[in-house]
């Protein structure tokens, strides 16, 4: 039987409407899982119940995360940030980590994931780091690679894309900065931006920073791994 997978959903800065891209839906459907959209709820009965229908859980790209969810003050670059949301993730992420439900966090849903877990963001990348960076605001179709991320050794991630080394898209400005007790780094950007974290303590826990879901347009192959293997990961 083909799993159930809840996907987060954005919320708009005026909270008219909850939206859901194609391509999270479409990558679903492609590895051979169901997708639900999820609307943002607030009380606990309902978040319990959507977590323990699903048999896994998508978290999707979006705004920024209040810095107040990792304890610190919003610096001057923080962008948009959407409460209802927050609240909503963070209760959902904690518990879908409770029940040990396979997750699969994108962009920002790999840094809500660990903001949940207890882990820090950068609030900005560019303000808040010393040297140069990379340029990871793409100014390219959003299916294209334009940088390349190292994977490291015995990891996750390894075993499902079988390379040390992968190009994938770019669009953030908020990166992992202290990564929660529970999760080991494996993956990061040539300049040290964190790229992908996973769990030492779930059967699968996976965050990539960079959008997996766009790249199976021009048939990724690390991408189309990466989501057979979460529904794979599901399907168990």
């Amino acid at each position: 039987m083909k799993p159930l997978i809840g996907i987060t959903s954005s919320i708009e800065k005026d909270e008219s409407a909850h939206k859901v891209y194609d391509h999270n839906v479409r990558a679903i459907v492609q590895a051979g899982g169901v997708p639900v959209l999820l609307p943002n709820l607030s009380d606990e009965a309902s978040i319990d119940k959507l977590v323990s229908q699903i048999d896994g859980l998508l978290g999707s790209g979006g705004y920024d995360i209040d810095p107040h969810y990792y304890h610190e003050e919003p610096h001057q670059k923080l962008g948009t940030v959407t409460p209802r949301r927050d609240e909503f993730e963070y209760a959902l992420f904690k518990k879908a980590l409770e029940l040990n439900k396979p997750i699969l966090g994108i962009c920002r849903g790999m840094q809500m994931l660990n903001v949940a877990a207890g882990g820090s963001l950068y609030q900005d990348i560019y303000a808040q780091n010393h040297g140069e960076l990379l340029k990871h605001s793409q100014d390219a179709p959003t299916y294209y690679g334009t940088h390349f991320i190292n994977i490291s050794e015995n990891s996750l991630l390894q075993d499902i894309v079988k390379k040390n080394q992968i190009k994938v898209n770019s669009r953030h400005h908020q990166a992992v900065k202290d990564p929660a007790d529970i999760f080991i780094v494996s993956g990061k950007a040539s300049d040290g931006i964190i790229e992908a974290i996973e769990s030492k303590e779930h059967s699968f826990v996976l965050g990539v920073q960079w959008h997996p879901e766009n790249m199976l347009d021009v048939n990724d192959e690390p991408s189309e791994l990466i989501f057979k293997a979460f529904i794979k990961a599901c399907i168990k």
